[in-house]
């Protein structure tokens, strides 16, 4: 894409009153209409900048941290844009998976049950309702089918919403460009990625021990785990040995007794050395257990020696691998204790009371199993009450069992794993985070510890139901048992299916769930193993190549620090092992935003703050301003102030910029005319705005969004208040006193410089202040400001050189601190600014006293001096005396 080129009114039309309010919809429309922020087909890869757009999760409402961080990719986007970039800028929705389906539940008051059958004229028993969680008892039971539809509704209502909220906001999003990871090309996308990955072995399913949310009835990845504090107490155990004594053991799990395969102790611990390699006996049910060494054994912790079970932690799991020990699972996947007495419990006791516990959760067996160890006596003393480190699902309130399940991987280097070049997989992926540039760069050590610390593959099957469906089918024996082993997949161009519905091909609907014939996944995709995907899909891998050619790889992938490990990394997983390459050039890491207390905004803390009223409050741009004050990769508190501060620089471009074009004669076209300018202070002020646009353009080049405001803010200011109030008397020269003294080069002068610092500001916040910027545009440009090109010092290049800007910028330096100095007087003595000078003396240090005098004139008129002005050096200062010490030592005020 190449800039615009926006032509000059005819006329200028500048308002009578300038305002900020009604500019939202006013511009918003107008760029919707325009077409002002869509991508262009006819261009070539090295002109595109594309974005790989972070898709919101559609399940509620957004907050305020979405605006944060949404607003730093918005600004990237506006300046590539006007630097002739052709911007790819899609929209994505994250409908599928958990949230969505609990958004659903509490919203409808329904659950799914896959065996009951579809009906079409289902009507849920609640539509919203008072917005609270309805009890999972009291929810309705539907269909599958009947459940997805109502995602389907539920999502489209939402997605309704975050669409208005962001137009508001004024991101430049191309909405043509759109996805959701639930729709038709996420999901063929996502299939076909997988079926590759099973084709080339870096997908397997394995019956494995794997984390299980009890609530949710699904696996959860690693990924997805929160460590929580949570209360429980110790209890020591008596377990008996051969010799006669008792091993006492720790532990918070009692009521996994049953489940205890074996005792551990450190190999070096001498306590238990004589123990190794006889058994005890497990107190109630006599089980027979043998005493093992294993060197992840802690010799500090509790008693020493510990009971591993199947399962209670995820030690346990590494010690029933690497010691080889039996399964003796005894928790189903809904968290309660299995029914059928298990077989390797066989004294009469140890029966009597594993039936008591058949059943029961986790919390009554524990209660029941620990009254009657201390009936026997094989409880040592009284529980002892602690707080332990558990995991959770990150969107779940009970901590996570560790249940045996046949699930889904794809490979990300969790175990070793070697590709046919004998390429290491972790090492792979460690050089891909090499590659890529992070901003800031230290977050790029988030990604390496993480891919150094992986334990497990990547768990991508759920037992949900609103997500994309594994592509699979397993043949069915002919004892009508489902072969695992044996499985049936579709064809790429027959993308996407749904295993519960499609048949395989060869077979039809009658084989289904026949000996000889086949069965359907029903496990769904983990939510990351489409969002991995989210360049491919948004940028039309297998959907449309001529487009995925010009925007893939992406150029850069903003989002939030807290999914570097889920997000980002998974999508470097999928573009290593699908192209051999990373998926973006750059990742633009937004913090977090804090509340009052310092704690992190999120819904599941109950402390967010929903934009949309902030919006209408205070103003698109105000709140647009903090988000864009915040830098990359830093937390940032929720400010209202800064919204304000915000609104009143916003406000300031319409006035300022009111100001400058109607210096002019009324209504004359505003023509931008450097070679007009020819007084010291005006090329003393475009020098130093030259200086601004190279700052600003080379921090927007480092993603430095931050530094490029801070620098432009700074100079408008100085612009402003120092700038304006010097020249405003011969700009105007309302009396036409400057003319009829033949000065027409000096009132030029100024306002030529006005005109060509307004129109270089307004470039410089176009990307902050988008709709304050496109209003003032409209004043005397045609088309949009986010199409004109970004402002070059070179623009305005034969109104300053470089030879001379270190001089003329200290003019203007001078000149504003002297009339510093001169109004401080009126303020002290509580006059007005307009109150003449009869006489007054200025001291200022001997080297700015040159710079002072080139602005000698508009000094004058600024600070309404009608008598002698003179200015003489500061006694006893040197070159380095501070620009501040300017200061007024004799002076008469008219009639005070």
């Amino acid at each position: 894409m190449t800039n615009q080129e926006s032509a000059f009114l005819e006329q200028t039309n500048v308002p009578q009153r300038a305002a900020l309010e009604g500019l939202e919809d006013r511009w918003g429309k107008a760029w919707a209409e325009n077409g002002t922020y869509a991508f262009e087909r006819n261009t070539e890869r090295d002109a595109v900048y594309s974005i790989d757009t972070p898709p919101p999760t559609v399940s509620g409402s957004l907050h305020v941290g979405h605006v944060f961080s949404y607003t730093h990719t918005d600004v990237v986007a506006r300046y590539k844009r006007m630097q002739g970039m052709n911007v790819f800028y899609p929209m994505g929705w994250d409908d599928n998976g958990l949230p969505t389906e609990r958004r659903v539940q509490n919203y409808f008051g329904v659950r799914c049950d896959p065996s009951l059958p579809y009906d079409p004229d289902f009507i849920p028993p609640h539509d919203g309702g008072d917005g609270k969680s309805i009890k999972y008892a009291d929810q309705k039971p539907i269909s599958r089918r009947n459940f997805i539809e109502l995602c389907w509704k539920l999502t489209a209502e939402d997605e309704k919403q975050f669409e208005y909220l962001w137009r508001y906001l004024g991101l430049s999003v191309d909405w043509a460009q759109n996805y959701q990871t639930i729709g038709a090309k996420a999901q063929k996308v996502a299939q076909a990625a997988f079926l590759k990955n099973l084709e080339r072995g870096e997908a397997y399913q394995a019956q494995t021990p794997g984390l299980w949310d009890v609530t949710f009835q699904t696996a959860v990845a690693q990924a997805e785990l929160e460590a929580r504090d949570y209360p429980g107490a110790y209890h020591a155990l008596a377990f008996h040995a051969e010799n006669g004594e008792d091993v006492i053991i720790e532990t918070t799990r009692p009521e996994l007794l049953p489940a205890c395969v074996a005792l551990i102790a450190h190999p070096d611990d001498e306590r238990f050395k004589h123990l190794f390699g006889t058994t005890v006996k497990s107190p109630v049910f006599g089980v027979e257990l043998p005493v093992l060494a294993h060197s992840a054994a802690e010799m500090d912790k509790g008693a020493g020696i510990a009971m591993c079970c199947t399962f209670g932690d995820l030690t346990d799991v590494q010690w029933w691998r690497e010691l080889n020990l039996p399964m003796r699972s005894v928790l189903g996947k809904d968290g309660r204790i299995l029914r059928e007495t298990p077989q390797w419990i066989t004294t009469p006791d140890g029966i009597a009371m594993y039936e008591q516990l058949a059943g029961k959760t986790t919390f009554s067996a524990r209660k029941v199993l620990v009254e009657k160890l201390k009936e026997t006596g094989e409880m040592i003393g009284d529980e002892q009450p602690t707080q332990r480190k558990t995991n959770f699902f990150e969107k779940g309130d009970k901590p996570l069992e560790i249940v045996t399940s046949r699930q889904w991987y794809i490979r990300n280097g969790g175990h070793p794993y070697t590709d046919c070049n004998g390429n290491d997989l972790r090492e792979n992926l460690l050089a891909r985070g090499a590659e890529l540039a992070f901003h800031p760069d230290f977050m790029r050590v988030r990604y390496n510890n993480w891919v150094s610390g992986l334990n497990t593959d990547w768990l991508i099957s759920r037992q949900r139901f609103f997500g994309v469906p594994l592509p699979l089918w397993y043949r069915i024996d002919e004892n009508g048992e489902p072969d695992y082993n044996d499985i049936l997949t579709p064809e790429l161009d027959s993308l996407p299916v749904d295993p519960s519905s499609d048949c395989p091909p060869g077979f039809t609907e009658s084989q289904r769930g026949v000996p000889g014939g086949f069965i359907g996944e029903l496990d769904i995709m983990d939510t990351w193993a489409t969002s991995s995907l989210t360049p491919q899909i948004a940028g039309g891998w297998l959907t449309d190549g001529d487009l995925f050619n010009k925007v893939y790889p992406m150029d850069v992938r903003p989002q939030g620090q807290d999914i570097i490990r889920t997000w980002l990394f998974s999508t470097m997983v999928r573009a290593h092992l699908e192209f051999g390459e990373i998926p973006w050039r750059h990742a633009a890491i937004s913090g977090w935003i804090l509340d009052p207390d310092h704690k992190k905004m999120s819904k599941s803390k109950g402390n967010v703050v929903t934009p949309l009223a902030l919006l209408e409050k205070h103003g698109s741009d105000a709140v647009r301003y903090w988000a864009a004050s915040a830098r990359l990769g830093t937390d940032a508190a929720f400010d209202e102030k800064q919204m304000k501060i915000g609104r009143r620089l916003a406000m300031k471009v319409l006035n300022a910029s009111k100001f400058a074009f109607g210096a002019t004669e009324a209504g004359a076209p505003i023509k931008i005319d450097p070679q007009a300018v020819t007084e010291a202070l005006d090329r003393a002020m475009l020098a130093e705005l030259a200086h601004v646009v190279q700052q600003a353009t080379e921090a927007f080049e480092k993603y430095d969004h931050t530094r490029a405001l801070e620098v432009a803010e700074t100079c408008f200011w100085t612009f402003c208040d120092d700038y304006l109030e010097l020249v405003k008397d011969r700009a105007n020269d309302r009396e036409g006193e400057l003319a009829a003294a033949g000065k027409l080069a000096e009132i030029a002068s100024a306002r030529a410089t006005l005109q060509i610092a307004i129109d270089t500001f307004v470039r410089l916040f176009a990307p902050f202040l988008p709709y304050a910027t496109e209003e003032v545009w409209s004043w005397y440009r045609t088309g949009s400001v986010h199409r004109a090109h970004w402002p070059a010092a070179t623009d305005f290049a034969t109104a300053t050189t470089a030879t001379e800007s270190a001089d003329t910028v200290s003019v203007l330096v001078a000149a504003g601190a002297a009339l510093r100095a001169l109004r401080k007087v009126k303020t002290e003595a509580k006059v007005s600014q307009r109150t003449p000078f009869m006489h007054v003396t200025l001291q200022a240090p001997a080297e700015i006293i040159p710079a002072i005098a080139a602005a000698r004139t508009d000094l004058i008129a600024a600070a309404k001096i009608d008598g002698t002005f003179t200015i003489e050096p500061l006694p006893n200062t040197d070159a380095e005396a501070e620009i501040n010490s300017v200061t007024v030592t004799t002076h008469e005020l008219k009639n005070v």
